[in-house]
């Protein structure tokens, strides 16, 4: 079995792990009723999906 010869430092382990941030959630308004959503998602607010009523909502 492998075992590393020696022990690898802090700069090479937090140079590995540069791409393992948390990057934030893509936002786009909701073209009906203009409301945040996420892209490519059936709108919270009002229900539509790609111009169409997807689910309904009541009032």
């Amino acid at each position: 079995m492998a075992v590393p010869k020696r022990r690898q430092s802090h700069t090479r382990s937090r140079k590995r792990r540069a791409h393992d941030a948390i990057s934030l959630v893509a936002v786009t308004n909701c073209p009906q009723c203009g409301e945040a959503k996420e892209p490519h998602r059936v709108c919270p607010a009002c229900g539509t999906y790609k111009g169409r009523q997807v689910v309904s909502k009541e009032d």
